[in-house]
């Protein structure tokens, strides 16, 4: 499968939507730097956020979350937070690593 990347935020960028749209059920997808904040709920991209979590596995950098002072709390349902060693997991897991900038 297909671990997709994106590092951008949502609200600077059509990064996450791109990669929502080409993501094939079953791919990863992760959230890290600025593109945790396509995670938050409540957002203009959580209703298809929520939606990709359907179909595909979602997780988030937790330290990128930190740093930006986002609590798992206020994180759209089924985002998984992952730590470095889960990221670095995460690209030996899957075949393929997608960088969506």
């Amino acid at each position: 499968m297909v671990l997709h990347t994106v590092n951008k935020s949502p609200f600077e960028r059509n990064a996450l939507e791109s990669c929502i749209g080409h993501a094939q059920p079953g791919s990863a997808i992760l959230l890290l730097e600025d593109g945790v904040y396509g995670a938050v709920k409540d957002s203009t991209v959580a209703d298809k956020v929520a939606q990709a979590a359907k179909d595909c596995k979602l997780y988030v950098l937790g330290p990128d979350l930190a740093a930006r002072g986002v609590s798992q709390d206020k994180l759209v349902a089924n985002v998984n937070i992952v730590d470095y060693n889960g990221f670095v997991d995460l690209t030996v897991e899957n075949d393929t690593v997608q960088a969506w900038l």
